[in-house]
C-alpha cells in the first residue's frame, strides 16, 4: 500500500471525481496539476469527454493544461502493466477498483480524448461564450458569423460616434457632457464608459444624493446669504481687516462673496475661509472653524458675537455639502444622458457590421442563460451536454463571468437533472493572488460565490467539500516564512483567511537579501543638454540601483555560484533571474538598458508599443520618405539606421550645406553612397506598385533589413518585425492596400504586444507583476519597493449606492464622493498587498529585494513590509564591497551550496571516443507514399458535379468525418450530432449542404445490409504501414476507412463520394482499384492467415461493391511510376 504525505493527501482530497470541491490553493502549491488529476480520474470513472467543461485564465493556462492532460493519458497508453497500476494508485484510485476492465479503460482515454468531436473544452470563459453564442446565434440576437473587434477599430469606432454626436442631432448631448469633461484625453473616458456599460443602466436620481429634487443653487445661496447673515458677515470682514495677518488676507474674500452675482462662487468664497481645508486631520476636513474665525487679534474668545459666526460657519459647512451634491447630480445626469445616446450608437453600429467585443461575449452569454425568452431551452440543450464543470483561478473570474458560471450549475441541482447520474462542481482558487481588479475580479465576492454553490449542492444532498493546500512545492522554507511574517503582521487584516504556507521542499537551500535603499541626493545632478527634459537624471536612485542590479548578476553567473534547481546543484544562468516591478516606467527601462550595457542576456520588455520598437521606427522611417520624398527627416532615420548604416560623418558630409531636399543630395552623390541610393531608389520606385506588406519585406529581405536590423539591435527587435508584417496585413485585408493609408492608419493607434516570458531561454526576464502570474524563477528581483506614487487614472467612480459619477477633485467632492474615494483607496491598497503575495511567491530558491526612492511615513512600503517581516528571522549582516550592508537570512543547505570553484576538481577529464569519431552516413529511408496518390482515374468520365476539384475532395473528407463518429451515436440522435460536428469543423459551410451530407452519411449507417461494417469488431479510420511488395522498395503509409475483424476473416472497406458510381467492379476507376490494392498488399503481410475481402462503399447509393483481387493486383502492376507524395481523396 503507497503511503502518501500529507501535501498529495490534500491534493488527492481535491482531485476525487465523485466529490463537488472548493479549494484555496496556496501560490506553487500545484493546482495545475490538481485540475489535470481530476479530469483524468473524471475520464477514468467513465465520464464522457465531452460532458467535462474547464474554465481557465488565460488560454495558455488552458493549452498548458491540455498539454498535461495529454501527456498523462499517453502514458498510460503505454505503459506496462505494473506501472499503470502504480500511476492509478499515486493518482488516489482505491487498489480495488483497478480491475483488468479499469486497467484497459484507461489505455484507450487517450484515444477517446483525441476523438472527441470539437475537442476537450478545456478553455477560457471567453472562448466557452464565444462558442455557445455561435451554437445560439438567433437566440442570443447576434450574427452567426460574428467577429471579434480589435483594439483598434474599437477606439476608432468610439472616436467616429463622438465625432457624430459633437456635430449632429446629440450635439446638445454632447456640449452639456463636454462642460463638465475636464480630461485630456477623451479616448479613456470613453473606454471607461464602455467597460462599466452595465452600470449605465440604472439612471440618477435627486435621492442619490441626497437630495429632494427641488433644490437650486439660488434656494441654497440664499439660505446662507440672508440679511442677517450678510450683515455678520460684513462686521465679520470690518473685524477681519484690524486683525492678524491671516485676517488681513481674508476679509478681501468675504467681500468679494458678498458683491459678486455668481451664487456658486460666492459660497466657495465663503467656505475657502470659513472651513477648514482638505488636509485637516484634527476636525476633518472641509468642516467650521469653529472659534478660529477671526483670530484673537481681532475678536476676543469670550465674545458674544463669536457665537452668531459660529453658527454661520456651521450653516456654510451644512450647504457645502448639499451644493457639491447638486453640482455632482447635474454632472451625473449629463454623463448618464452623454452614456446612454453613445452606448446605443456604439451597440447599433457593432450590430451592423456583425462585431462584438469581449465584454459584449460574457454580457450575450450571461443575457441568453438568465434574460432571454430562450433561457429556459438554451439551458435545457446544454444540459445534456455537461455533467462537470471545472473553475480555475475563481479569484480573477468577475461577477458578470460568475453569473454565466452559476446559470450552467443551476440545471444540475433543478429539475430532473438534480436526480440524473452524478454531477460535480469544482473550483480552484486563491483570495491572495487577486490581482486583476481593473478586469473586473473582486475579492469581495470570492466569499459570497462559495457561499452561493455551497446552499445549492445542499439542497440535493451533494454537499460542497472545503480543501486548503497549504503546501508549497516551489519555494524554499525561508522564503515562505518571509511570506507568513509579512501578511500575518500587517497593520490590518487585508485578507479574509490567515497566510499560512508550508514548504514541502523543507530541506531545500534557500536564501534572502535584502539591499540596502538608494535614497535621493540632497541636490539631483542635471541632465546633460542632449537628454530629454523627462529622462532621470545621471544620479537618479532608479538609474543607479538598475546599474548595481545588472552589475551584480553579472558577477554572480561569473563567479559560478550554485543554486539549487529541481534538486540539482548547477551554476546559476542568466536564466535563472526574473526582475519584477510594478510598472513599466523610468525602472524597468534602465534595467533592461544596463543589463544590456553589462552584457547580461536580456530578453526585454515583456510588453511593448509595436510604433515604440527601435527596428519598427527605422523601417516606418524609409516607409515614410518612400511616401514623401520631401521628408527630410525621416531619409536621415533612414540612412542611419541600421538598414542601411551610414555614419554620423557620412550623413552630416551628404546633408550639410545642401541647396535642395536630402534626397536629390542623395542622388546627386549616388557614387559616393552607392548602397544607400540603391535601397533607397528602390524602395522608392516601388511605392506606388506595391502593397506595404510587401514593401516591407522586400526591405527586409532584399535589402537584408532583418539580419541587419537583429545585428545591431538583439534577437528581441524580431517581435517587432514580425509584428509590423502581420498589421500590414491586417491592414490589406480592411482596407485599400496604399502606403500613405497605411501610415496613417498605423500612427491612429498605440498598439501594445505582449511576449510569452515563460520560456524566454536562457536571458534575464524584466517584467510586472501582472505579466508574472503563474511564473516562477530560480531567483527573483524585487527592485520596485519604495514609495509608489499613486497614479489613479480613472474618470468616474461607483457610489456606495451602485451609481456611477464622475470622479472629482477632494476639494470639489461631496460625502457620498469622499466616502467612495476612501472605499476606492482602501481596495487599491489591499490590491497592492495582494501583489506583494504574487511578487514574493514567483521565487523558488533566492529572492532579492532593494529599493531606489523615499520610503515616506506610512511604514507600509512594500520594502518596510519585508524589512519588518525579516525581524522575526535568523538575519544575517554581510558587508558588501558596493552595496554596503546587506541582510541576509538563509537555511542551512544554503550554505551547502558554495561556488563551482568550491566545489569543482580540477583534474582535466578527456571526452569519451565517441565524441571524437565522425558519424557514418546511414541510408536515406523511402519516402513513403499514400495509395491515394498512386496514379490513375479517380473518377469516371463526364462526372460534373459543379463541384471544382478541390470541392469535391473536400466534400469527401467532410463524408468520411461523419462516417467515422456517426455509428457510435444512437441512430434516432445521428442527424443532430451530425449537424453540429459540422459546424463545429466547417464554419463557412451552408446549411443546406450540412442537411445534404448529413442524409448521405446516415443512408449508410442505416442500411440494413451494410450494419456488419459497424459491429463492435470494427475499427474506423485505421492507419497502415507496410512495404509495397516489388514497387521499388516504396513504404506505403495510408488510412482503411473501415476495417471488420473477425477470426477466419477481414473486410477491407474504403468510402468513396463519387457523384458517378460504376455499375461493375471492372469500370471502376483505375486509381481507386491501385489504391485498393495497395491496401491488399499491405493487410496480407499483416493479416497472413485470414481470407481478406476487398470492398468500395459508394455513399451516394449506400451500395457494397465488392472486388477481385485480380482486378486490384493488375491495376497496382499498372502504376509504374509511383508519385512519393500525396493527399488523401
Amino acid at each position: 500500500m503507497i503511503a502518501f504525505d500529507d501535501a498529495t493527501l490534500a491534493q488527492i482530497r481535491a482531485a476525487d471525481p465523485a466529490k463537488s470541491t472548493w479549494v484555496s490553493a496556496n501560490a506553487g502549491s500545484g493546482k495545475t496539476r490538481v485540475l489535470t488529476d481530476r479530469v483524468a480520474r473524471l475520464l477514468l470513472h467513465g465520464t464522457d469527454p465531452q460532458k467535462i467543461l474547464c474554465l481557465t485564465y488565460t488560454k495558455a493556462a488552458a493549452a498548458e493544461m491540455q498539454i498535461r492532460l495529454f501527456q498523462r493519458l499517453g502514458e498510460w497508453a503505454m505503459m506496462e502493466e505494473s506501472d499503470l497500476r502504480d500511476a492509478l494508485l499515486k493518482l488516489g484510485e482505491p487498489k480495488e477498483v483497478l480491475t483488468d476492465d479499469k486497467l484497459r479503460l484507461a489505455r484507450t482515454l487517450f484515444a477517446s480524448a483525441l476523438e472527441t468531436p470539437g475537442g476537450l473544452k478545456i478553455q477560457t470563459i471567453h472562448s466557452f461564450c464565444d462558442a455557445l453564442l455561435r451554437r445560439f446565434p438567433v437566440e442570443s440576437g447576434v450574427s452567426p458569423q460574428f467577429e471579434m473587434m480589435n483594439d483598434r477599430q474599437k477606439a476608432q469606432i468610439c472616436a467616429d460616434i463622438l465625432e457624430n454626436m459633437a456635430s449632429g442631432e446629440f450635439q446638445n448631448v454632447f456640449d452639456e457632457f463636454a462642460q463638465f469633461f475636464t480630461g485630456a484625453d477623451s479616448d479613456e473616458l470613453l473606454a471607461e464608459i464602455v467597460k462599466n456599460r452595465d452600470d449605465f443602466n440604472r439612471k440618477p436620481k435627486p435621492h442619490d444624493f441626497g437630495l429632494s429634487g427641488d433644490e437650486t443653487l439660488e434656494m441654497i445661496s440664499a439660505a446662507v446669504f440672508t440679511d442677517q447673515n450678510r450683515a455678520i458677515l460684513s462686521k465679520l470682514a470690518e473685524l477681519m481687516e484690524s486683525g492678524g495677518v491671516t485676517d488681513i488676507k481674508n476679509a478681501p474674500t468675504i467681500l468679494a462673496a458678498l458683491s459678486t452675482s455668481d451664487t456658486n462662487n460666492a459660497l466657495q468664497k465663503l467656505e475657502s475661509v470659513l472651513l477648514t481645508g482638505a488636509g485637516a486631520k484634527t476636525t476633518g476636513p472641509f468642516s467650521a472653524k469653529i472659534d478660529k474665525v477671526p483670530g484673537q487679534a481681532a475678536l476676543k474668545k469670550g465674545d458674544p458675537f463669536r457665537n452668531e459666526i459660529n453658527d454661520l460657519m456651521r450653516m456654510v459647512e451644512a450647504v457645502r455639502d448639499q451644493r457639491l451634491s447638486l453640482l455632482s447630480f447635474q454632472r451625473t445626469k449629463a454623463l448618464h444622458r452623454f452614456a446612454g445616446i453613445f452606448l446605443e450608437q456604439f451597440d447599433a453600429y457593432k450590430m451592423q457590421t456583425g462585431l462584438l467585443d469581449y465584454d459584449d461575449l460574457i454580457n450575450r452569454a450571461r443575457q441568453l442563460l438568465t434574460q432571454s425568452s430562450m433561457a429556459s431551452w438554451v439551458l435545457y440543450r446544454l444540459d445534456g451536454g455537461i455533467d462537470h464543470i471545472l473553475v480555475d483561478e475563481a479569484q480573477d473570474t468577475s461577477a458578470q463571468q460568475w453569473d454565466v458560471v452559476q446559470q450552467l450549475h443551476a440545471e444540475f441541482t433543478s429539475g430532473e437533472s438534480a436526480n440524473d447520474a452524478q454531477r460535480t462542481l469544482f473550483i480552484v482558487g486563491d483570495e491572495k493572488q487577486s490581482i486583476y481588479s481593473f478586469q473586473g475580479a473582486d475579492p469581495r465576492i470570492f466569499g459570497d460565490i462559495k457561499n452561493h454553490f455551497s446552499t445549492q449542492l445542499a439542497q440535493v444532498n451533494n454537499p460542497l467539500a472545503s480543501q486548503d493546500l497549504l503546501y508549497s512545492f516551489r519555494s524554499a522554507a525561508p522564503i515562505m516564512r518571509l511570506v507568513d511574517n509579512v501578511f500575518q503582521n500587517l497593520p490590518e487584516n487585508r485578507f479574509q483567511n490567515d497566510v499560512q504556507h508550508i514548504a514541502f521542499k523543507s530541506e531545500m537551500a534557500g536564501r534572502i537579501d535584502l539591499w540596502p535603499v538608494i535614497e535621493k541626493g540632497e541636490k539631483p545632478a542635471e541632465n546633460p543638454w542632449y537628454q530629454p527634459n523627462n529622462s532621470p537624471a545621471p544620479d537618479d536612485p532608479r538609474i543607479l540601483l538598475a546599474r548595481q542590479i545588472a552589475d551584480e548578476i553579472s558577477t554572480i553567473i561569473k563567479s559560478g555560484q550554485l543554486i539549487e534547481v529541481d534538486n540539482k546543484i548547477r551554476p546559476v544562468k542568466a536564466g535563472d533571474f526574473l526582475i519584477l516591478v510594478r510598472s513599466r516606467g523610468a525602472l524597468f527601462k534602465a534595467i533592461i538598458k544596463e543589463l544590456k550595457s553589462a552584457m547580461v542576456p536580456v530578453a526585454g520588455a515583456d510588453r511593448f508599443e509595436v510604433g515604440a520598437e527601435l527596428a519598427v521606427q527605422d523601417i516606418m522611417s524609409l516607409l515614410k520618405f518612400a511616401a514623401t520624398a520631401e521628408d527630410d527627416l525621416s531619409l536621415a532615420e533612414s540612412l542611419r539606421s541600421p538598414i542601411i548604416g551610414i555614419s554620423e560623418g557620412e550623413l552630416f558630409s551628404l546633408a550639410h550645406g545642401r541647396k535642395g531636399y536630402l534626397w536629390q543630395e542623395l542622388r546627386t552623390k549616388s557614387d559616393q553612397f552607392a548602397n544607400a541610393h540603391k535601397i533607397v531608389s528602390d524602395i522608392r520606385n516601388k511605392a506606388d506598385f506595391e502593397r506595404p506588406y510587401d514593401l516591407i519585406e522586400r526591405i527586409l529581405i532584399d535589402h537584408n533589413g532583418r539580419q541587419n536590423l537583429i545585428a545591431r539591435l538583439g534577437p528581441e527587435a524580431e517581435d517587432g518585425i514580425d509584428e509590423l508584417l502581420y498589421q500590414a496585413m491586417q491592414y490589406e485585408q480592411t482596407e485599400a492596400p496604399t502606403l500613405t493609408g497605411f501610415l496613417h492608419w498605423f500612427a491612429s493607434d498605440e498598439m501594445q504586444i505582449k511576449r510569452q516570458m515563460d520560456s524566454a531561454g536562457n536571458t534575464v526576464r524584466v517584467m510586472t507583476v501582472h505579466g508574472a502570474k503563474g511564473l516562477e524563477a530560480p531567483i527573483v528581483i524585487l527592485p520596485d519597493t519604495a514609495q509608489e506614487k499613486q497614479r489613479d487614472r480613472n474618470q468616474l467612480i461607483t457610489l456606495e449606492n451602485g451609481l456611477i459619477s464622475w470622479k472629482t477633485l477632494s476639494n470639489d467632492a461631496n460625502k457620498a464622493q469622499m466616502a467612495a474615494s476612501q472605499t476606492q483607496k482602501s481596495l487599491d491598497t489591499r490590491e497592492r498587498m495582494r501583489l506583494l503575495y504574487v511578487a514574493l511567491t514567483r521565487a523558488e530558491s533566492w529572492l532579492i529585494i532593494c529599493g531606489a526612492g523615499d520610503l515616506g511615513k506610512s511604514g507600509e512600503t512594500w520594502y518596510e513590509l519585508i524589512s519588518s517581516g525579516m525581524e522575526h528571522m535568523p538575519v544575517e549582516t554581510i558587508a558588501h564591497p558596493v552595496l554596503g550592508d546587506i541582510k541576509s537570512v538563509c537555511n542551512e543547505a544554503w550554505h551547502g551550496v558554495g561556488t563551482a570553484d568550491e566545489n569543482s576538481d580540477d583534474q582535466q577529464i578527456d571526452p569519451p571516443i565517441w565524441a571524437k569519431t565522425t558519424a557514418k552516413k546511414l541510408p536515406r529511408p523511402a519516402q513513403p507514399i499514400s495509395p491515394s496518390s498512386l496514379p490513375g482515374a479517380k473518377a469516371l468520365s463526364g462526372e460534373n458535379d459543379g463541384l471544382s476539384v478541390e470541392q469535391a475532395m473536400e466534400r469527401g473528407t467532410q463524408i468520411h468525418l461523419l462516417l467515422e463518429h456517426l455509428p457510435r451515436v444512437p441512430r434516432g440522435e445521428q442527424f443532430a450530432f451530425g449537424e453540429n460536428l459540422l459546424r463545429t469543423r466547417y464554419d463557412d459551410l451552408h446549411e443546406r449542404e450540412i442537411t445534404k451530407l448529413c442524409q448521405e452519411a446516415i443512408a449508410v449507417t442505416s442500411a440494413q445490409e451494410l450494419e456488419f461494417l459497424f459491429a463492435p469488431n470494427s475499427l474506423a479510420e485505421v492507419n497502415i504501414t507496410a512495404p509495397l511488395m516489388g514497387a521499388h522498395g516504396l513504404i506505403m503509409d495510408g488510412i482503411i476507412d473501415r476495417l471488420v475483424v473477425t477470426p477466419e476473416k477481414l473486410w477491407v472497406i474504403d468510402y468513396k463520394t463519387n457523384a458517378i458510381v460504376p455499375a461493375h467492379p471492372e469500370q471502376t476507376p483505375a486509381g481507386i482499384l491501385a489504391q485498393m490494392g495497395a491496401y491488399l498488399v499491405a493487410i496480407k503481410q499483416i493479416y497472413p492467415q485470414h481470407e481478406i475481402e476487398l470492398a468500395i462503399l459508394w455513399t451516394r447509393n449506400a451500395k457494397l461493391m465488392n472486388l477481385h483481387h485480380d482486378i486490384v493486383m493488375n491495376a497496382l502492376n499498372d502504376a509504374q511510376h509511383l508519385d512519393p507524395v500525396g493527399t488523401r481523396s
